[in-house]
């Protein structure tokens, strides 16, 4: 599924996303959604989210629910 519409993206979904300084080269980045800064319900390069590590790109394909965080013991 394409990151084009806002409805279909939520915090907790695992993505692929395109960092700003990777645009040229399409490099794609794997990692959940923390935050959507995309205030529009869709945008033709994909919604702009803020990873759980920090990072923020534009999605470009929706993976699924995020695979659960094991708690270390």
């Amino acid at each position: 599924m394409n990151g084009q519409h806002r409805k279909d993206i939520h915090p907790g979904l695992e993505v692929e996303v395109v960092l700003k300084q990777d645009q040229r080269t399409g490099k794609r980045t794997r990692g959940v959604v923390r935050d959507i800064l995309t205030n529009s319900p869709f945008h033709p390069r994909g919604i702009k989210v803020r990873l759980r590590t920090g990072q923020v790109g534009r999605v470009q394909e929706i993976l699924g629910p995020a695979p659960p965080v094991i708690p270390k013991p």
